[in-house]
């Protein structure tokens, strides 16, 4: 049955969900979201099932230690340069979600429908009982996601007073019902996430402090303190403590787990992800690329990793080599198509036109930026199929 099929099946009333036999009034009220990842993952633990499918080379240090920060019910921080997975890694954390969960139509901070924390769902209930509406958001949509940027408020976090929505429900300002909800109690009873969490002003640091202690938060004016059930994780890259700004101490000691993220470690990891990547059937006939020809492409991004020239505070992203196959691929698609053949087949040569693609993942050391990005380009992957032909014939005379 379909997630649409299933949702038309499903109780439309607080008083059809009471009879109902799919979540009992102490389930709705006892268990969090913390609960409610734990006991998921418990379940595809003991089914040997895979935790994060499509992510690869962190099943032995990465995983586990997620694993236990869910298991421990922590709000955690995934801690790394950039391209390593880390966005895909949060998103994926909605597997570990009911596929189903009820809450009062129409609130905005969805509510639980057997304690409901806003004015305007309390009022519902008094006047409705059994015949108050019940909705039922998908677990895709319980995950809520903001990018750090200097320009975010608390307003935009937390939330803040809303005359319009007074002034158009004719409320006082002083009630509840003219708060203007922010993105934090948009996310409650699901997952908050918080990428690139150090580019975030100090202030608007502090203002999570009291989610990660004491599991509330206060809106400007109100004397109202929310009580949302939320997993909280969050992204960094170790280059925005000293380039960009920092995690403020307090949050950081508030940080269950400090989870650090890696690139590659082998070149068959590396490979895989490419491949899993890149975009490569292209639709235009039959597409061969060479078993040398992938290992270049990505000894190109171990290799710039090594380079004494590049920035290794900034990384080599693993978007490196994922832009530089499909690079090489187009060109050789271009000849294809020039010459009329039916099979396209990538060379060596082909890896110079893609020279766009490296030149724009990589930041220069000093010495770097006076040979200039192109010369050291050229370089790395001069270095990296030289070390491709050593491995095929290091043993012929």
């Amino acid at each position: 049955m379909s997630s649409r099929q299933q949702a038309q099946t499903l109780p439309k009333t607080l008083g059809e969900l009471r009879s109902s036999k799919l979540y009992s009034e102490q389930k709705l009220r006892e268990r969090s979201v913390k609960d409610e990842l734990r006991e998921n993952l418990i379940a595809k633990l003991r089914a040997k099932a895979t935790i994060f499918p499509g992510i690869v080379g962190y099943d032995d240090t990465v995983v586990p230690q997620i694993v236990n920060a869910i298991l421990s019910r922590q709000n955690f921080i995934l801690l790394g340069l950039r391209g390593q997975a880390k966005s895909r890694m949060l998103r994926s954390l909605t597997a570990l979600l009911d596929e189903q969960m009820p809450y009062v139509a129409g609130c905005e901070i969805r509510d639980n429908p057997y304690h409901p924390l806003c004015a305007r769902c309390r009022q519902l209930l008094a006047e409705h009982g059994e015949a108050t509406p019940i909705a039922w958001m998908h677990r895709d949509d319980r995950y809520v996601e903001k990018l750090a940027t200097p320009d975010v408020t608390v307003a935009d976090l937390i939330g803040d007073l809303d005359p319009i929505k007074a002034a158009r429900g004719g409320h006082d300002l002083s009630n509840e019902m003219a708060m203007h909800y922010g993105l934090l109690p948009r996310a409650n009873r699901g997952i908050f996430a918080v990428n690139e969490l150090p580019d975030l002003a100090g202030k608007i640091q502090v203002a999570l402090f009291n989610i990660m202690q004491e599991g509330d938060v206060q809106i400007k004016g109100f004397p109202v303190r929310l009580e949302l059930d939320v997993e909280l994780v969050f992204s960094a890259n170790p280059e925005d403590y000293t380039a960009r700004g920092k995690i403020v101490t307090p949050l950081k000691d508030r940080i269950g787990s400090e989870i650090r993220t890696h690139y590659p470690e082998t070149l068959e990891e590396g490979m895989s992800i490419t491949e899993q990547e890149a975009w490569t059937e292209r639709g235009l006939g039959k597409v061969d690329i060479p078993q040398y020809l992938r290992e270049v492409i990505e000894q190109i991004a171990f290799s710039a990793r090594e380079e004494k020239k590049v920035d290794k505070r900034s990384g080599v992203s693993q978007r490196l080599p994922i832009a530089t196959m499909e690079l090489v691929l187009a060109n050789a698609e271009r000849r294809a198509l020039m010459h009329g053949e039916n099979v396209v087949v990538p060379r060596v040569g082909d890896i110079y036109s893609a020279l766009p693609g490296i030149t724009g993942k990589i930041e220069l050391e000093y010495e770097g930026e006076l040979k200039g990005a192109d010369v050291v380009v050229k370089e790395i992957v001069r270095n990296a199929i030289g070390k491709t032909f050593d491995r095929y014939f290091a043993n012929v005379n």
